[in-house]
């Protein structure tokens, strides 16, 4: 099997598509049953297992394709007049069929288009000379330079009749092609038909002799009588042109089986050369052009047997021998057959010696296909609309140093990230990928993504000051987003949306370059030995060193202390983490060098509504709706408790809880109903833009007294139940929403809301800066030790599942033997994490822990009894 195309052995399309799901599926399932050995999270090992079966399929697909594009690129060209084209096929599936059927017809275009060249050569050439000579003669006559004699006529009758026979083929070849001469069979004597030739042949006064056979004597058959008499004038006028003077012209005819029979014609003539025996039967071919004549009998004649639904073939002379036969093998009662198109060439095209271009053919339409000799623009102006118009592969050049560098930055991760909690390393992990996608940007020097990268960054150094998950997911999150926008230059909301799905698509959409720069560096001599020698080196350390190690102790300290740990699962994870962050770079180093075109990414246009009726009506029972929710808002709110639990059967507490969740999908979805209605409402009139205006800005406002409803409502949930980092971020949510509604009434000034995406965005973005600057995890555990010191209740429980970022709060503001038990059942680091782990908010941890005594204690059971702290009573929820 070819290593560069595993499977064109494989002569199926659809069993080439089986091997690679197989091939995939298996992939896919060995590499995430040794994730799930080693104990990989499923966040990593999900994102790896799709790249190996990627690249399992990338590897095993190689070549499958390649036929299909060259074929798109050929037709372009072949559209644009270059019918040289060829594909290169090197499997026997039904794609490898195809590609040697195009290169078939384009050897025959090609063919074809020489052809149509040399009809309009040819036909010049044989209408100039007897136009020359009439004009010369007639000149000479009227000069009187020549009587007007018999024999002066008589050459002019013979240029004439020699202008009629050029005219009289081409229009006969003309109509047989065009389908244009219905056969009118009738059982014809043979012997007559042949008579009739011989005779038509005295009339040239040609010293040749001609002979006729027929076998048997009164052999008749069914066909087109002028047909057969046409076809049989060109055979034997080729072969009398072609036989020397007093030599001799042989017609033959005969049966050859029951349901055929045959004509043969023979000539004492040189003979046709066996590489042109091919072309004889073509337009203008090689047979008929060496005697004279238009060039167009033998064609004429195959065509009239085609009709017949018969053969016509060159036998070939015996060696030593001269003289040429033809033979035509016609049935005796034919089944007419529609003449084929120009195929007269048995062409066997290659893939590796193509045809020459053929130059295109002057005799084009103007301006049809952009050819020479027309004006208009060629119609293969580049690929069509789709991937190619919206994400362009603008810079094709292999790029090893960012292969390169997205390995290093994965193998640093490797080494750094495994048994290490989110910290020092993490973040330069992430601040390394960032500069490498920053490097080969191609747009690094715009405003937008400096902006972009400056706000990445900093989101990205959360993973060093604080150690709450959600806060560091969340952050990380966002810098992807913004980074991405950044890099595509994106607007509009859809295009910021694309660009945030062009990071993974990347993935495949990377695959071209990363092949060119494998091709690329497999030419550098001294790489790939150089790579042989690093694989065996390390090979060899891995063994003897672990030999020497488990052999020796001072020597195996030695190892442990240069060498991190390197068992089965640890080597399974890193190999995770090297995949997964090197995939992540290099992904995001390709969106940076070919940024899609996000921008093009929009909903279709839509025409403006003229009768405002139709959007004004449901936009305004939307603004009605919200008026009478904050009319029963109000009447809650000041009935008091017994009209709400009269009314409703809640308790205060249970209502302002309720609903929240609603509140916040409302107000987003009132977002979504003014961008419509900016959308579609026409505009054109003062009196269209004042009632957008009126409209849009009192949902505005009711949705801001909305947000204040809900924001009221949590506070007061809060009050009574306490604080968690969900319901803080909830609120900060809710908050940004109410800054775009906000920003949403600044756009109707103007009626344009083309800055509010990006708006949007670095709102977004300085939000979640500031959720992680305000340190959630701390100020929710003070918010709760508050309330513990108005009232003595606290969750102890929910405290107890902060991070570590709660913890300096804990120890310093609750009893010890409080603080002890949470602290206890926490997941506060020990302090003895090295530098690459470390992390601002577990370093504070770990000295705060240091005040309290018996901290060790408490984590492993502890010398306090924690039970009644941590129980369902000693918390309020």
């Amino acid at each position: 099997m070819s290593s560069e195309r595993p499977l064109d052995p494989v002569s199926s399309i659809k069993v080439k598509l089986g091997v690679l799901v197989a091939v995939s599926v298996v992939v896919a399932v060995l590499v995430d049953q040794i994730g799930d050995a080693a104990g990989v999270p499923l966040w990593m090992s999900i994102p790896v297992t799709v790249a190996a079966a990627l690249a399992a399929t990338q590897w095993l697909a190689r070549g499958m394709t390649s036929p299909l594009r060259q074929m798109t690129s050929a037709v372009r060209a072949m559209a644009g007049g270059d019918y040289g084209q060829r594909v290169t096929a090197t499997s026997s599936d039904e794609v490898g069929v195809l590609a040697g059927a195009f290169n078939a017809m384009s050897a025959d275009l090609a063919s074809a288009d020489l052809q149509r060249r040399e009809l309009v050569a040819t036909v010049s050439h044989e209408l100039r000379t007897p136009l020359t000579a009439q004009r010369a003669l007639l000149e000479n006559l009227v000069d009187g330079v020549v009587q007007p004699d018999d024999d002066a006529l008589g050459k002019a009758l013979h240029q004439a009749e020699r202008l009629s026979e050029l005219v009289a083929d081409l229009l006969d070849l003309s109509r047989v092609e065009a389908g244009a001469v219905p056969l009118r069979l009738a059982p014809v004597r043979v012997e007559d038909l042949l008579l009739r030739a011989v005779d038509e042949t005295s009339v040239d006064g040609r010293p040749v002799r001609v002979r006729h056979s027929v076998h048997p004597a009164d052999l008749t058959v069914v066909a087109d009588p002028a047909r057969m008499a046409q076809l049989l004038a060109n055979l034997v006028d080729n072969a009398i042109r072609h036989t020397p003077p007093h030599g001799e012209v042989r017609i033959g005819a005969r049966v050859e089986d029951e349901h055929s029979w045959l004509i043969e014609v023979s000539d004492d003539g040189p003979g046709i050369p066996a590489d042109r025996a091919a072309r004889v039967f073509d337009r203008f071919g090689s047979g008929d052009a060496i005697g004279g004549g238009t060039g167009l009998g033998l064609a004429i004649a195959r065509w009239v047997t085609e009709l017949h639904g018969g053969t016509v073939a060159v036998v070939p002379t015996p060696p030593g021998q001269v003289g040429a036969l033809l033979r035509v093998q016609l049935p005796r009662t034919p089944r007419p057959s529609t003449p084929t198109q120009e195929t007269p060439m048995s062409v066997t095209p290659t893939t590796s010696t193509p045809t020459p271009s053929v130059a295109p053919h002057p005799t084009h339409p103007a301006g049809a296909t952009g050819r020479p000799g027309g004006s208009g623009p060629a119609s293969p102006a580049g690929p069509p609309a789709g991937l190619g118009t919206l994400w362009p592969e603008e810079d094709r050049r292999p790029r090893p140093g960012v292969v390169l560098a997205a390995l290093g930055v994965g193998t640093l991760a490797a080494l750094t990230w495994p048994y290490r909690g989110i910290g020092l390393a993490t973040g330069i992990v992430l601040l390394l990928t960032g500069a490498l996608m920053w490097v080969v940007a191609r747009n690094r020097t715009r405003p937008w993504t400096i902006v972009c990268g400056v706000l990445a960054a900093a989101l990205a150094l959360t993973t060093v000051l604080r150690d709450a998950d959600g806060v560091v997911t969340l952050a990380v999150l966002a810098g992807v987003v913004v980074a991405a926008a950044g890099l595509t230059l994106a607007r509009g909301l859809l295009a910021h949306v694309a660009s945030a799905a062009a990071w993974p698509l990347s993935a495949v959409r990377g695959l071209p370059l990363l092949a060119r720069t494998f091709s690329a560096t497999s030419r550098i001599s001294q790489l790939w030995p150089v790579l042989r020698t690093v694989g065996v080196s390390i090979v060899v350390l891995a063994v003897f060193g672990g030999l020497f190690a488990s052999g020796d102790a001072v020597f195996g300290s030695w190892a442990s202390a240069l060498v991190p740990d390197l068992g089965w699962d640890t080597i399974v994870l890193r190999t995770f983490v090297l995949a997964l962050v090197s995939g992540v770079a290099l992904t995001g180093a390709y969106l940076a060098i070919n940024p899609p075109a996000v921008d093009r990414v929009r909903l279709p246009d839509s025409p403006r509504n003229r009768r405002a009726w139709e959007w004004a009506v449901p936009v305004g029972l939307v603004v009605a709706l919200f008026a009478g929710f904050l009319i029963a808002q109000a009447t809650a709110m000041w009935g008091g408790v017994e009209h709400l639990r009269r009314t409703t059967g809640l308790s205060y507490a249970e209502y302002v809880h309720q609903g929240f969740a609603q509140l916040t999908v409302a107000t987003f979805l009132t977002l979504v109903v003014a961008a419509t209605t900016l959308r579609v409402a026409s505009v054109a009139t003062v009196r269209d833009r004042a009632l957008v205006r009126g409209l849009i800005g009192a949902l505005g406002v009711l949705t801001l007294a909305v947000v204040a409803s809900a924001l009221y409502r949590m506070s007061l949930y809060q009050d009574a139940f306490g604080f968690t980092v969900l319901r803080v971020f909830v609120d900060g949510f809710e908050l940004w929403l109410g800054l775009l509604v906000l920003m949403l009434l600044a756009a109707l000034v103007r009626l344009s809301g083309s800055w509010l995406p990006r708006a949007a965005l670095v709102t977004g973005a300085v939000f979640t800066l500031g959720f992680a600057a305000m340190n959630p995890d701390a100020w929710v555990a003070s918010r709760n030790v508050d309330r513990f010191d108005a009232t003595g209740v606290i969750d102890a429980s929910y405290l107890s599942t902060l991070s570590a970022d709660a913890t300096p709060v804990i120890v310093e503001r609750l009893p010890v033997d409080l603080a002890t038990c949470i602290v206890g059942h926490s997941r506060t680091p020990d302090a003895g994490d090295d530098a690459l782990s470390w992390n601002l908010g577990r370093s504070r941890a770990a000295s705060a822990t240091e005040s309290l005594s018996v901290v060790t204690d408490a984590r492993s059971g502890g010398t306090y009894d924690c039970s009644p702290y941590l129980s369902s009573e000693y918390g309020s929820r």
